[in-house]
C-alpha cells in the first residue's frame, strides 16, 4: 500500500500522528462527521468551519478526466500537497457525469445555471446553488443567486431547495411516500457548512426539517438521492457504489 493510501484513507489517530509529527496543532480543529438521530432516522452529519478547512467543488482533473469517485480526487489533492478529509457527491449529473446545472471551479464557469422547468427532482422548483466565495459559504435559491451578482470561486446547482429563508420547500409534505437515501448541504447562521447523508431512506420533508430545526440552517439544498456517497477519512468510510459527477471536498494542506 502506498503512502497516499495510508494517509488519505487513514483513521483519525493516523491523521493526528501525521500532523503531530510535522508540528501542527490543527488536528483538534479538523472537521468531523457524527451520527445523529432525528425522528428515529439516522443521519451522518459532517460539520465544517470553512476557516479551518478548505471547501471546493470538483468535476475533472487538470487533464480534463472526470474524477467519477473519491480515490482519483484524493490522489490529485495529495499531488497538490493537500489531505482529503471529507467528500460527498455534490449535484445531479448526466450519463456522461457532466453536471446538470451551474458548475464553477476556481472562478471559471463550467456550466451555466438552469432556470427553466423540467422533469425530476432537479426541476422541483425552486432549486438552488451551493457556493464558496473567498472562503465564505452560501446556499441560495437559483434565481436569487443570479440576481445577487455573486461571482463564486466554486459552485454547484442542484434541486430542490430543502429550506428557503427558514421555510421548508412548499411542495414537501410530511406524509410523503417517496423514501430514498438522500444527501444535502446547508449553511447555518455562524457560517458552518453541514454535509448530511441519511443512513436509511428518508423523505424530503424529514431531511429538510433536520436542516432547519436541528442544524439551524436557514437555507439548505438537496444534492441527490440513491447515489448519495460519503468519504470520511477519520472513520475510513469510502463509498464506491455509484459513479459520481460533481464532488464537494473538504481538505487541508499538508503542514510544512
Amino acid at each position: 500500500m502506498s503512502l497516499i493510501d495510508h494517509i488519505c484513507g487513514a483513521s483519525r489517530p493516523i491523521l493526528a500522528l501525521l500532523f503531530t509529527l510535522v508540528g501542527s496543532s490543527s488536528v483538534s480543529a479538523m472537521p468531523e462527521c457524527r451520527q445523529i438521530f432525528e425522528e428515529s432516522v439516522a443521519y451522518t452529519v459532517c460539520s465544517i468551519d470553512p476557516k479551518e478547512a478548505e471547501i471546493r467543488i470538483h468535476l475533472a482533473d487538470p487533464n480534463h478526466a472526470i474524477y467519477g469517485g473519491f480515490d482519483p480526487l484524493r490522489r490529485q489533492l495529495w499531488a497538490e500537497r493537500r489531505v482529503l478529509l471529507i467528500a460527498m457527491n455534490a449535484g445531479m449529473y448526466h450519463d456522461d457525469r457532466s453536471p446538470v446545472g451551474y458548475h464553477v471551479e476556481y472562478g471559471q464557469e463550467i456550466k451555466s445555471a438552469v432556470t427553466g422547468s423540467g422533469y425530476g427532482n432537479f426541476h422541483l422548483l425552486p432549486n438552488g446553488i451551493f457556493y464558496m466565495r473567498e472562503g465564505q459559504p452560501g446556499v441560495m435559491e437559483t434565481k436569487a443567486f443570479l440576481r445577487s451578482g455573486i461571482k463564486p470561486d466554486f459552485a454547484t446547482q442542484s434541486g430542490p431547495m430543502l429550506v428557503i429563508n427558514g421555510k421548508l420547500h412548499p411542495r414537501f409534505v410530511p406524509d410523503s411516500d417517496s423514501f430514498k437515501i438522500r444527501n444535502g448541504v446547508g449553511v447555518d447562521a455562524e457560517g458552518r457548512v453541514h454535509l448530511v447523508v441519511s443512513r436509511s431512506p428518508v423523505c424530503f420533508y424529514d431531511i429538510a426539517r433536520l436542516f432547519r430545526d436541528r442544524l439551524k440552517s436557514p437555507n439548505a439544498l438537496y444534492l441527490d438521492g440513491t447515489v448519495s456517497s460519503l468519504f470520511d477519512a477519520a472513520t475510513n468510510r469510502r463509498d464506491r457504489l455509484f459513479p459520481m459527477g460533481p464532488i464537494v471536498s473538504v481538505s487541508v494542506p499538508i503542514p510544512q
